[in-house]
C-alpha cells in the first residue's frame, strides 16, 4: 500500500474506546495525512487538482486597452472623420489622429491616440463624417484598459485552490501553459456484502448495490480510483484485500458495526493498524471508522447503508482526500434553518433543499435511503441540542462533480 506520508503523527484511539464528536472527527480524518508530492502537468492534465503554488499573474489582463464594444474608436470630441478600414482583434492598429474615427471590433486593440470607443448603435455616418447621437462622451468611455482586471505580478489565487474550468481558463489567460499541482490521492473501493446484487431488480432477499455506482464518480472529484472490489462477507477475503492494496486510502462500504459478519475490526486488528476514529456521534452513519494501516496507508470505512455511507464520506474520506491532495480547507456555508429538528446527543446530517436561503428538509432521509438525496443541494449539520434548531446552520455542499 502507498504512503500517506503521515508518519506517526496522527493519534491512536484504541478499538471502541470512544465516540467522537462529529466536529472532532472531521478534523481527525483532515489531520491523518499530509498533502501528497508536487508535479508540474500542462493545463489540459491539471483538472481536478490543488494549485502547489500560488497563482500569479505573468502579464496584465488585458495587457493592452481593449475595445468592449462594436462601433469606432474615436479621438477627441466629436464629430470625427473616419479613415476607412476597421480594426478586428489581433491586429495591429496603426495610430489615430485628434478628430479622426476608425471602426473597431469587440476585443480588438485600441489605436494609439484613441479616448474612446463610440458605440454602433450611438453613431450616426453621413459619408465620412460620423456624429455621436447620445453626447456626454468621457474619456475611456468603452473601452477596457490595460491591467483592469489584473497587473503582472498580481497573486490571483493562492496555494490549495481547486482546479476548475474557470481556474484553468484564468491561468491560461495569465500566460501559463503548466501548473505546480499536488498528486491526486489513489483510491480502491472495496464494497462487502453477500446480499448485493450487481444487476437488475432486488429478489431473493438480495438488494442492488447502490454503493458503486455512487461512490466512484464521486470519488473520482478528490481521487484516482485504481480499483473497485465486491467481496463477500468472509475475515480471510477482507483481510488479504486490505493487505494487497497499494492504494493511499482504502474505502470499504458495510462491515463497521457489530454483527455477525461484520468482520472489518478483527481484520484490522489482525492486519496491526491503528484505529484514528472508531465509531462517531452522528446521525446517520455513526459506525464509521478511520484506521491508520501499517504500512502508512489509510482506511475509510463507510456503513452499508446508502445515506449513512454518504455521511461517513463527507465526514472522514473527503477531509483526508482534500489534505492528501492539497486542497484548502473549504469555508463552511450557512442557511437559515427551516424545519429542522436536532438530536440530543448526536450531530444530524440532513439532505436539504435551500429556497431563498432557508434550508427544509427532503423527505425519504432514513439512512437506508436515496430518494431525497437525488433533490439534494446539500447536507444540513445540526449540532445535538434538546431544544429548538440553531437561527442558521452549516450547508454541506455534495460536490458531485
Amino acid at each position: 500500500m502507498a504512503s500517506t506520508s503521515a508518519g506517526n503523527a496522527a493519534p491512536v484511539v484504541e478499538p471502541h474506546s470512544s465516540v467522537l464528536s462529529w466536529d472532532r472527527a472531521r478534523a481527525t480524518a483532515r489531520d491523518a495525512g499530509e498533502a501528497l508530492p508536487v508535479e508540474t502537468r500542462p493545463l489540459h492534465n491539471a483538472h481536478g487538482r490543488a494549485l502547489a503554488a500560488p497563482l500569479i499573474a505573468r502579464t496584465d489582463l488585458p495587457s493592452f486597452d481593449t475595445s468592449a464594444m462594436d462601433g469606432w474608436a474615436v479621438s477627441g470630441p466629436g464629430p470625427w472623420r473616419l479613415t476607412g478600414g476597421e480594426v478586428l482583434a489581433g491586429d495591429a492598429p496603426s495610430p489615430l489622429a485628434t478628430g479622426d474615427a476608425v471602426g473597431i471590433a469587440t476585443g480588438a486593440p485600441l489605436p494609439p491616440g484613441a479616448t474612446s470607443v463610440l458605440r454602433h448603435e450611438h453613431g450616426r455616418v453621413d459619408g465620412e463624417r460620423l456624429t455621436d447621437l447620445v453626447g456626454g462622451r468621457t474619456d475611456g468611455q468603452d473601452v477596457r484598459p490595460r491591467g483592469r482586471e489584473c497587473a503582472e505580478g498580481d497573486v490571483l489565487l493562492p496555494a490549495g485552490t481547486a482546479i476548475t474550468p474557470a481556474v484553468l481558463g484564468m491561468a491560461a489567460a495569465a500566460g501559463y501553459d503548466r501548473l505546480e499541482v499536488h498528486q491526486r490521492p489513489s483510491v480502491e473501493l472495496l464494497v462487502l456484502g453477500d446480499e448485493l446484487l450487481d444487476s437488475g431488480t432486488p429478489r431473493d432477499g438480495r438488494v442492488r448495490d447502490a454503493l458503486s455506482p455512487m461512490l466512484q464518480p464521486w470519488l473520482r472529484t478528490r481521487a484516482e480510483v485504481i480499483g473497485c472490489r465486491r467481496l463477500p462477507d468472509e475475515l480471510d477475503a477482507l483481510r488479504e484485500a486490505i493487505a494487497a492494496s497499494t492504494a493511499d486510502v482504502v474505502i470499504t462500504t458495510g462491515s463497521t458495526a457489530a454483527g455477525p459478519v461484520d468482520h472489518l475490526h478483527t481484520a484490522l486488528g489482525e492486519l496491526g493498524a491503528r484505529l484514528l476514529v472508531d465509531s462517531v456521534a452522528v446521525r446517520p452513519g455513526h459506525p464509521m471508522l478511520l484506521a491508520a494501516l501499517p504500512d502508512g496507508g489509510r482506511l475509510v470505512g463507510l456503513p452499508g447503508n446508502p445515506l449513512a455511507a454518504v455521511a461517513g464520506v463527507v465526514t472522514l474520506a473527503m477531509p483526508l482526500l482534500d489534505r492528501l491532495g492539497g486542497h484548502s480547507a473549504v469555508e463552511d456555508r450557512t442557511a437559515r434553518a427551516g424545519d429542522l429538528l436536532p438530536h440530543p446527543e448526536s450531530t444530524r446530517l440532513v439532505p436539504v433543499q435551500v429556497r431563498d436561503g432557508v434550508a427544509q428538509p427532503l423527505a425519504f432521509g432514513g439512512p437506508a435511503m436515496l430518494r431525497g438525496l437525488t433533490l439534494a443541494d446539500g447536507l444540513a449539520v445540526l449540532p445535538p441540542s434538546e431544544g429548538p434548531p440553531p437561527e442558521d446552520v452549516v450547508l454541506l455542499p455534495l460536490g458531485w462533480g
